[in-house]
Order: C-alpha cells, then structure tokens, then sequence
C-alpha cells in the first residue's frame, strides 16, 4: 500500500491529505549490552536524540548481537524496500562521526535509495540468525 494511505478499520484504503511518505527507520539496541557502561566512552543517550532529531527510532532489546555493541539496524523507507532495498545491520558504532555518518546516509535516502557509504561498510554485518532461547523469550514463531 502506497505511503500516503491509510488503512481504517473496514479495510478499505484512503488517502490521507498531506501525509508523507514512510521515512527510513532506525531501530537502536539498548539492553544488556548495546547503550550500557559495558560499552565505555560513549554518550548513549546523545547518540540516540542524534537519531531521533533525523529519523524515526525505536529502541529494542537485546538484538542478540552483543559482540557488535552498539547495534543500530537502519530499516528502508517504503521506496527504498520497493527498490530493493532491506535492513542494514551497523554494529560496533560507538563513535559520534559514525553516528553522523548514519544521519546523512538516511537523510539521502537510506537502503535501496543511496548507496551505503565506503566509511559505514566497516561497520555493516550480517547478523546470525535468531538463537532459540531468543525465540522463545520473545515468542517469535520459526516458519
């Protein structure tokens, strides 16, 4: 369904005047790991208003990725995910020029409509699939 609809109740589509396209999203880890004093030298807290002064963000549980901390996952915008484009995982962003870095990557248009700059690839990685106990802690179904 196009960005700018919006589904009621009786499942018929209607436009919403004025409404803009889904934007990239960014969901942040803060759990055991990801934005706790295990990871020294970083303003958290700063790092996620950064965030959230560009881009929708969520903040998550543990992503079970802890060995990456600080996990920030940019998801696409209903374009991008219509070109192509599918979550990019960025682990270890534990610098504020990296968190700049993220901000203007999705201002340009995040996955499937900018390019992933050269300087983000270093902190790009494919997570592992979830772990069971993760599943069943969070009741996430195996299909």
């Amino acid at each position: 369904m196009p960005e700018n609809l919006a589904e009621p109740a009786s499942g018929d589509a209607v436009v919403v005047p004025g409404a803009e396209p889904a934007p990239c999203r960014v969901v942040v880890c803060r759990d055991c790991c990801c934005g706790s004093t295990k990871v020294t030298g970083v303003d958290h807290a700063g790092q996620t208003a950064r965030l959230r002064a560009e881009v929708p963000v969520r903040i998550s549980a543990c992503l079970d990725v802890c060995e990456q901390a600080n996990v920030i996952v940019v998801q696409p915008s209903a374009a991008g995910r219509a070109a192509g484009g599918r979550p990019v995982w960025l682990g270890l962003v534990n610098d504020p020029h990296a968190t700049e870095d993220i901000t203007d990557w999705v201002r340009a248009g995040g996955p499937g409509i900018a390019p992933l700059p050269e300087i983000l690839d270093l902190y790009a990685f494919t997570p592992p699939r979830l772990s069971a106990a993760t599943r069943d802690r969070r009741g996430v179904s195996r299909r």
